[in-house]
């Protein structure tokens, strides 16, 4: 006797509407984001157009952080076989398919950085690795063969350039599965996923050294790709929660159950943990060796301008999570998931925005209207991103192997 399937039970053909008053404030969120960004750029002071520079790339990264970890958490449930996630993984495809968007509005903000002397001038302004210049800095000339810019150039476009096409096919052959059914799409996308998953292992800590380490090339840390592999990964599930939810209370996706949810929230919380382990691992290294160029990092954020924020971070994304999280229960209900992944978002924010400012803005002088606008102008393209997708496909991949799985899932 064949087990009996919840499929008949589900319209899998209903689509989200993407419409009225989300649709119209996404669009205000940009047109105020434009506005900032212009206002910045045409600023006689010079401060205001570093700190233009380097919210933009704060934004564009963390932008670009939670598409490529939307791409990591569907190519982990393919290559792994999940079962319990087929019912929710349109979410995250949908954030995987926006990754080339997202990679390409990174990379220009970078280029522009470059060239405009308000990003990499640490390692990239004139005369720092010639001996004979008077601005020649010997720290910076011995990382040459990797801070020079051709090579970081070419590794930003191979690397942004893998990821997005992969995760664009991924997506692509997904949607496609619901058109033709059967296993051909699905061992297609379970390939991919690996191929995926192989390449951003590798490459993602050069990615991020290159991308936000390098903002202040006399600092290094071994341990700085996998920080942030976990503030982008946490970021990314903390995403997808909070879409499922706000999907469920507009009365979408019925067969999301509390047991989805307390699945999602055992990653976000078991993340978050590995967050606050390679933070901790990496500043209690630093402290104990005392070594000049790796402390001048902590030195600049220990400064009164930031120490305030630094251990405000901590609060956000390690003990907020613990507390909240711990409980069984506590991950099973949607009001306190959501306000977990709000302060979550919020922190893992911070938290960037801690790595990005000291190395980028010679006078910080904490939140202010670009802040506020560039970051509002982000939102409002992602949300507006992400739910056109939703919006042009099927909530659920109703020829998923695993579909029946999914709908079973009790944990």
């Amino acid at each position: 006797m064949r087990p009996y399937s919840y499929q008949h039970e589900y319209n899998f053909s209903d689509k989200y509407q993407f419409a009225g008053i989300a649709k119209i404030l996404s669009l205000i969120a940009i047109a105020v984001g434009v506005i900032v960004i212009a206002m910045g750029f045409l600023s006689s002071n010079e401060v205001m157009v570093e700190r233009t520079y380097a919210n933009l790339l704060l934004m564009a990264y963390y932008f670009a952080c939670v598409c490529a970890a939307g791409t990591v958490f569907v190519a982990l449930q393919l290559v792994t076989q999940s079962g319990w996630s087929a019912g929710l993984i349109r979410v995250p495809q949908a954030m995987s398919s926006i990754l080339p968007i997202a990679s390409g509005l990174l990379l220009v903000i970078i280029v522009l950085g470059l060239f405009s002397d308000n990003l990499y001038q640490h390692w990239n302004a004139e005369g720092l690795m010639d001996p004979n210049s008077p601005n020649y800095d010997p720290l910076v000339a011995g990382k040459e063969a990797f801070l020079n810019l051709p090579g970081f150039l070419t590794r930003q476009i191979l690397f942004m350039g893998a990821y997005s096409i992969l995760a664009y096919l991924i997506a692509k052959i997904s949607y496609k599965e619901d058109l033709e059914g059967g296993l051909y799409s699905y061992k297609r996308t379970f390939k991919l996923s690996a191929i995926f998953l192989v390449i951003f292992g590798f490459t993602s800590p050069i990615w991020i050294f290159d991308t936000v380490m390098s903002l202040e090339a006399h600092w290094f840390s071994t341990m700085f790709g996998w920080y942030n592999f976990a503030a982008m990964f946490v970021s990314g599930l903390s995403v997808i929660t909070l879409i499922i939810i706000l999907l469920k209370k507009a009365g979408y996706m019925p067969w999301v159950n509390e047991n989805h949810l307390h699945d999602l929230g055992n990653l976000i919380f078991g993340f978050s943990i590995f967050w606050a382990y390679v933070w901790f691992s990496q500043f209690m290294l630093i402290w104990y060796s005392n070594i000049p160029e790796e402390t001048v990092y902590f030195y600049k954020r220990w400064e009164p301008e930031y120490k305030p924020w630094f251990w405000l971070s901590v609060i956000m994304n390690f003990v907020a999570p613990l507390l909240l999280l711990v409980d069984r229960d506590a991950k099973r209900k949607q009001g306190l998931m959501m306000f977990v992944c709000i302060l979550l978002l919020c922190g893992h924010w911070l938290d960037f925005y801690i790595m990005i400012m000291p190395g980028t803005v010679e006078m910080n002088r904490g939140f202010g209207l670009s802040e506020i606008g560039i970051g509002l102008g982000f939102i409002g393209l992602f949300v507006f991103l992400v739910f056109n997708k939703l919006g042009k496909h099927s909530l659920a991949p109703a020829n998923h192997p695993f579909l029946d799985e999914s709908l079973h899932h009790q944990v």
